[in-house]
């Protein structure tokens, strides 16, 4: 088991800022990749961004790219994001994510919202 803690969610006026970060605990060695996923209100979860450890490779959506950075530290298991430019229809609960598909742990999700 691998227990996902997420931090950094809040309210923002459109085009600011917010920094998300989520700390990987427990079984970590499954955690090959980390990122993140969010869904909106009446939506389906939609992927946001991913790292890949062993390669270092990163992935984001088409919604995101340009605007939001993924990175992390390995050796504390946490990643982070970067959300830059942000425009109201980035609001949605944010859910972290370890682990290939098959294998995956979330986290509780956090909050984000843009205000416009």
């Amino acid at each position: 088991q691998v227990q996902l803690v997420e931090s950094g969610g809040g309210s923002v006026q459109a085009g600011g800022s917010l920094r998300l970060s989520c700390a990987a605990s427990g079984r970590t060695r499954s955690t090959v990749v980390m990122g993140w996923f969010r869904q909106a209100p009446g939506k389906e979860r939609e992927f946001v961004a991913g790292i890949s450890w062993s390669s270092g490779n990163t992935y984001y959506g088409d919604s995101v790219k340009g605007r939001f950075t993924i990175s992390g530290d390995n050796a504390k298991n946490t990643v982070y994001l970067q959300m830059n430019s942000l425009k109201s229809e980035d609001t949605g609960v944010y859910y972290c994510y370890a682990g290939p598909v098959g294998n995956r742990s979330w986290g509780q999700g956090t909050q984000v919202t843009v205000s416009s």
